[in-house]
Order: C-alpha cells, then sequence, then structure tokens
C-alpha cells in the first residue's frame, strides 16, 4: 500500500522529489508572464465590461491550476540535463510497438518514436527488440536485435 506523502509523490509514476530544483524554477519564471498577460488583459476588460471579483480570481485560479496540471507532461522539456539526450540514444536497445516493415513506431526509455529499418531484412515483429544505429531529427534508425524479453530484464 502506498502512504499518503509517497502517493502525492509519485503521482502519474513521476517521482517529484528526483525532479531538480532547477525545473521547478524554469518553468515557474517562463509561466509567470503567461499569467500576467492574463492578469492585464482582464485588468483592462474591466474597464469596458464589468467583470466581477469573483469571476477575476476564479479565472487567474484556474489558469494556475492549468499550470500545475500539465506540469507533469512537460517537465522534461525544461530540464538541461536531458539536453544531448538523443546522442546518447545511439546503441541503446527499443521495443517496436508496432510492425516494422520497413517503418513503424518503437518505445525507447519510455518513449514512442518514429523508426525505420536500416537494413532490408525482413520486418520486426510488435514487442521485439531493436538497436538504435542512427538518429536524423525525430526519426530514429535502427536494426532487429536478438536479445529476448526475458534476457534484458527491463522495460525499454
Amino acid at each position: 500500500m502506498i502512504s499518503g506523502i509517497d502517493w502525492k509523490c509519485r503521482l502519474m509514476g513521476i517521482n517529484f522529489r528526483e525532479i531538480p530544483i532547477s525545473v521547478y524554477v524554469r518553468y515557474t519564471m517562463l509561466s509567470i508572464p503567461g499569467t500576467i498577460v492574463l492578469i492585464l488583459i482582464m485588468v483592462i476588460a474591466r474597464h469596458w465590461i464589468s467583470i466581477p471579483t469573483w469571476l477575476f480570481l476564479t479565472i487567474t485560479g484556474l489558469w494556475v491550476a492549468k499550470e500545475l496540471i500539465i506540469f507533469p507532461f512537460v517537465w522534461q522539456a525544461h530540464d538541461t540535463r536531458r539536453q544531448g539526450l538523443s546522442r546518447s540514444m545511439i546503441g541503446a536497445l527499443g521495443i517496436a510497438k508496432e510492425r516494422l516493415a520497413p517503418t513503424g513506431y518503437i518505445q525507447v526509455y519510455g518513449e514512442l518514436w518514429k523508426a525505420r529499418l536500416i537494413e532490408n531484412g525482413p520486418p520486426v515483429k510488435t514487442g521485439e527488440y531493436v538497436r538504435i544505429k542512427k538518429i536524423d531529427g525525430l526519426k530514429l534508425y535502427v536494426e532487429a536485435d536478438d536479445r529476448s524479453r526475458k534476457s534484458f530484464g527491463g522495460e525499454c
């Protein structure tokens, strides 16, 4: 059973304690201008239309709640430690999430990527392993890998 503190720290499978403070600071600093613009628009609009204080505060609160809700989905984009991660993917193992004949999607480090087979060999079936050989933009070039799921011992 997960305790209350663990549940809060592991929301959506993310351990928020492992996210660097710099990510929180960067995300907050980039969110503040949008919040300020929203408030300024509403203040200016109050000169022409009547916006009750409760509505003003509700809209602002919802805007801040939106920022908090999307954080788990976008925090990795604000993590400077992840820059250059694509280079470290060369040689990494992935799992075919659909048949690669010659293109399809694979999962690497928990993320889906568009992939293409390098060699003109047989198609790779769903669930089989591939090894990343080259990266071009957002497309990975892969080749079939002979490992079985049991010998890898983990999820890609």
